[in-house]
Order: C-alpha cells, then structure tokens, then sequence
C-alpha cells in the first residue's frame, strides 16, 4: 500500500494517540464488554446482554491493540471477554446470525494469535451454530430469531455478509466443505436479491421459507423501504471484499466496487456519513460507523483491484478516516469512547452517540493503513 510522506505521518500520530488513550481505557475498563457510553464512560453488557451482537468487538479491540503494542493488560481483558461470552452458547433463542461478529473479533483472534485450542473449539462451535441457520430453499442464513416481537423465520439481512468469514474460516481449518458450500449460497444469493443496479444495497429481504421464493425487501434500519442504510452499505462492501479474498471469485470483487462506487458517489461535501443517504436533507443525524467500516473495506478493495483503481478506493477511506479523525475522534484519556456520532438505526430513539464497533472499525482501518493490523475476518 502507497501511502505519502504526510498520510504515513498522519497515520502514524493517529496510532499513538489512539496507543495512548486505550491504554487509560482499558485500565478502567477491564471487568465491563462495553455497547456504548453514557457520560463518557463505558457501559457494561456482561450480565444482562451477554447476548448482544457487538460484544466480540471489545475483545476485537484488546487483541488489535495487543497486537500493535505487546502489552499483556489487552490480552488478558480479551481472553476474559470471550470466556465470559461461553454462557451464550446456553441461549439458543440469543443465538442467530452474528455469531461471526461474536466469535471471529474473540475466540478466532485468540487463536490466531496463541493458539488456543480451547478458542479454536469456540470458534468452531459458532461456526456450526451459524451453519445450521442455513435454509437450503432459499440459500440464505436466516437473521434474527425473533425482531419486533415476531418470528422471521424467512428473514435474511445484508449485514450477514461479515459473518461469512467465521465459515469460511471453519472451512480452512477443517477441510469441511460444507462451511464453504453455505457461504458461497448465501454471497450468491445476496448478489442477487440485496444488490440493486446502481450499486445500493437493501438491509432486509424477506423470502418464503418454504419455497425459498423471495417475497420483498425492507428498509429495516434505513430511512424506509428502497432507500438506501449506510451501514448496510459499508457491510456489503467489505462482506463481498471478504467473500473475494477466501474464494478468488471476481464476481464478489466486482460487487464490491459496484457497492462501494455508490458509496463514494453519495458521499456528501462534509464527508460526515448520514445513517441513510437517502434521508431527508434537513436531517442530521450521522453514522460514524459505517464511515469507518466502509473505509475498512474500500482500504482491502485498494489492494485487489487493478492498480489504476487502487487509487480511488484508498483515498476514498483515507478520506472518510481523516474527516472522522479530525471532527468525530475523541483522544481524551477521561472519556471511554474514540468515536461519536453514531446510529444503530433510522427510526430508532437515539441518534449520534458513540459505540464500541466504531471504535473497532477505525482502530482496524488505521492498522491497516500501517500494515500493522490483525486479521480476524
């Protein structure tokens, strides 16, 4: 990756500040598996939402900075995270798709980089977990258990896209070619059914899960139906980069580019990412994550794509990191967070507040611009 004399001089300084804040972070923070803040200080997931999706992101973030710094404070908060995280695989009814969003930034980490044994178990119990969503009528992994008070039994959402890794990782681990099989059917599958032409992507599509015909689309965490959610964007950009890199089928690169041209296309003058570009102008409500998980995938698109296009992606995420960096970064060692400005949702109550999987995702993008990253995906 070709970065200038003032990128690799930025990017530099970024980590040290972010080296420096995680570790008073950490500190105070060593029994908790944060979701968001209040007051500027994390809150704790551990007992009553054990369950949460984003909870292997904390672990994520120990092991990344480990990774990057050696220091044994950010292991041992990981290896106590994902082992905390054990009393969800007794939740059937808490365990759906995100079991890569668990246990890839956890369990897999772990192994990758002890060898962990007991890990690699972990991680290959959610991969068979999350096998056993599949729905062969369809080729989709089913979503959620329950959304809304309702059973979707033939639900299936864009995000699931960065979940195919953890099968695709089952698949190199073992040999078995069923994870392999599954993933493919449901990349294939969302090709087809999530990707619309011009390159924006439907969050939710609902299919008969007995015929496995596909009924709709919903806007689900969007602004409405057929618009377009900017963090389903940014998972499809980097769950189709993904799907590439374990398989070498081109057509998942080529749809990466399709997506993220879109994303580039609708980035506004402020380079601040709403939570759906198609919402009303007068809105302002932000998503800082699917900034920083869009620069993620645009950042492993540069590496792939011809060389006369690495360009455009590379600087579209340095882009989005700078803007991020310099108007929604928080380097306080007094407050928990890095980023602000986030949005689990359109319709949803609170907006433009932090959460743990920003700071995941800009910590990852900032090491990969450093070549300094771990790879969990």
């Amino acid at each position: 990756m070709k970065l200038s004399v003032s990128q690799e001089l930025w990017v530099n300084e970024t980590l040290e500040k972010v080296k420096s804040k995680m570790l008073f972070v950490a500190e105070r923070n060593q029994n908790k598996i944060p979701y968001t803040v209040e007051n500027g200080v994390f809150n704790d997931y551990t007992d009553e939402k054990i369950y949460w999706w984003t909870n292997g992101f904390w672990a994520g973030i120990m092991w990344q900075m480990y990774h990057v710094t050696g220091v044994n404070l950010y292991k041992d908060i990981a290896v106590k995270t994902e082992q905390k995280m054990d009393k969800n695989f007794m939740m059937p009814e808490k365990l759906d798709h995100d079991n890569g969003f668990k246990w890839l930034p956890s369990a897999v980490a772990n192994y990758r980089m002890t060898g962990s044994q007991e890990s690699r178990s972990r991680g290959l119990l959610a991969a068979e977990l999350l096998a056993g969503r599949y729905n062969p009528a369809g080729h989709f992994l089913r979503a959620w258990n329950e959304w809304g008070g309702e059973k979707h039994l033939g639900w299936a959402i864009i995000d699931c896209m960065m979940n195919l890794p953890l099968l695709y990782w089952a698949w190199e681990e073992t040999g078995d070619p069923r994870y392999r099989h599954i993933a493919v059917n449901h990349a294939d599958m969302a090709q087809t059914c999530f990707v619309r032409p011009d390159g924006s992507v439907n969050h939710i599509v609902e299919f008969n899960p007995e015929t496995g015909e596909m009924i709709k689309s919903h806007g689900g965490q969007g602004y409405e139906d057929g618009s377009s959610w900017t963090r389903g964007q940014s998972w499809g950009i980097y769950g189709f980069v993904l799907s590439y890199m374990h398989t070498k089928n081109e057509s998942y690169l080529n749809t990466a580019k399709i997506i993220a041209n879109y994303f580039i296309a609708n980035i506004p003058v402020s380079n601040l990412i709403p939570v759906d570009f198609m919402q009303p102008e007068t809105c302002s409500w932000e998503d800082s994550t699917a900034a920083a998980c869009a620069a993620c995938g645009m950042i492993e698109l540069s590496r792939y794509v011809k060389e006369a296009e690495k360009h455009i992606y590379l600087n579209a995420a340095i882009r989005l990191l700078k803007t991020l960096y310099e108007k929604r970064c928080s380097f306080s060692p007094d407050i928990d967070n890095l980023l602000e400005n986030c949005s689990a949702a359109y319709h949803d109550s609170r907006h433009n507040f932090p959460m743990i999987y920003a700071d995941y995702y800009f910590i990852e993008a900032m090491l990969k611009l450093a070549d300094r990253e771990l790879f969990i995906w």
